[in-house]
């Protein structure tokens, strides 16, 4: 037992050592990759913590390090090249405009209008009327926005369908 927890210790002392070395985005939800190495992560960390052999536990403290590297170099080549970016990274979808529910758009994203009321409730909508704009995001969070006119910036890259 106590070696079990001595392992588990120090797999999450280097993924912490990882996490200063990539930066805080390490566990960021900006995109599937992130989501993906996430989750990675703790399993990765979980099984350190289980392993019987010395060769078996550098092999998933060496796994946790690919899924950083994984994770980062898809990062940094986004950074260089929007091609990359939008090859894979997802985009930001219109759900609503002005007080209409994009049917189309709903559907091509799969949510579901009831989905989308319960999203503007949780937001504090009393009216459908004053909503702007309600964007799906690339990490799968709905956005609402109200009030008066959307600045353009702000609605830069997300699809309109």
């Amino acid at each position: 037992m106590a070696r079990g927890l001595l392992l588990t210790f120090v797999a999450v002392l280097w993924t912490v050592l990882l996490v200063r070395l990539v930066g805080l985005r390490a566990f960021s939800k900006m995109n599937s990759f992130d989501f993906v190495a996430t989750i990675a992560t703790g399993s990765l960390i979980a099984q350190a913590g289980t392993r019987a052999q010395w060769d078996e536990y550098l092999q998933a403290m060496a796994a946790i390090l690919g899924v950083f590297l994984v994770q980062w170099l898809p990062s940094k080549a986004r950074q260089r090249s929007d091609r990359v970016g939008n090859l894979i990274s997802n985009e930001p979808v219109l759900l609503m405009d002005r007080g209409k529910f994009l049917d189309a758009a709903m559907a091509e994203t799969r949510v579901s209008r009831s989905n989308m009321l319960e999203k503007l409730r949780s937001a504090g909508v009393t009216d459908v009327a004053e909503v702007r704009a309600v964007v799906l995001e690339t990490t799968g969070d709905i956005s609402v926005i109200r009030g008066g006119e959307i600045d353009e910036k702000l609605m830069a890259g997300v699809r309109r369908i």
